[in-house]
């Protein structure tokens, strides 16, 4: 059509083919600016900041939580890309220390699964709160979005230290106003058929179980990266 325009006004030959070449380029630049979406634009970040649990401890490469909670949350249209951040061993003041390198992938939202370790040890609670305080605090300053999820003291540490330790997390979140998942082991723990001989960490079947439970809360955290 543009062709039999330039012919009826007396544009032909080389004249005609310049004019093409600049309307062509200028179509193309209005296209890409105005109505394509952008194809580079990358999936938002979601970050598992945690121990053992979320590392994949004895476990075949591939299969742990973060791994697992990438494959399910797929069939429900989230398209984020989920980054592995557990070390093994780490305690809540590990994963303060590290904080800033994990920080590297620059993750739009981070679930921290901290704390077990603590406890195990008979860390205080005091410092367990503190270090996940102090996380929040840096991540929320940062604009990242946080998700929570708690961890809970064998009832024979005794009622004392139990009630102090499981306290930590409602009281952070509820303080902070990120989203909450009230313990990250629930329905898994104390179950053999859910977790590795160790009766500590879960196996296969164990951690599709939690990546099931707490799925919901994920998507909750991010739907608060639409606003």
């Amino acid at each position: 059509m543009v062709v039999n325009i330039l012919m009826i006004n007396g544009f032909a030959g080389p004249t005609a083919g310049k004019f093409l070449t600049v309307l062509f380029g200028v179509l193309m630049i209005a296209f890409s600016l105005g109505t394509v979406p952008d194809a580079r634009a990358e999936a938002p970040r979601l970050l598992v900041l945690g121990d053992s649990l979320v590392a994949g401890y004895g476990l075949p490469p591939g299969q742990s939580f973060p791994d697992r909670l990438q494959l399910d949350l797929a069939p429900r249209g989230a398209e984020v890309s989920v980054i592995n951040a557990g070390v093994s061993g780490d305690t809540t003041a590990g994963g303060l220390a590290r904080l800033d390198w994990s920080l590297a992938d620059n993750p739009d939202a981070v679930i921290i699964v901290l704390g077990g370790n603590d406890m195990l040890r008979g860390l205080p609670p005091e410092g367990t709160k503190a270090n996940l305080e102090a996380m929040i605090g840096r991540l929320r300053g940062k604009g990242v979005e946080v998700l929570l999820a708690g961890m809970m003291a064998p009832r024979n540490m005794g009622a004392d230290y139990v009630e102090t330790f499981d306290s930590i997390y409602p009281a952070l979140a509820a303080a902070h106003d990120i989203e909450f998942y009230p313990f990250f082991l629930d329905g898994v723990a104390l179950d053999p058929a859910l977790n590795l001989d160790d009766g500590l960490h879960p196996n296969r079947r164990g951690i599709a179980e939690i990546s099931r439970r707490i799925l919901p809360v994920v998507e909750r955290l991010l739907a608060r990266l639409q606003g």
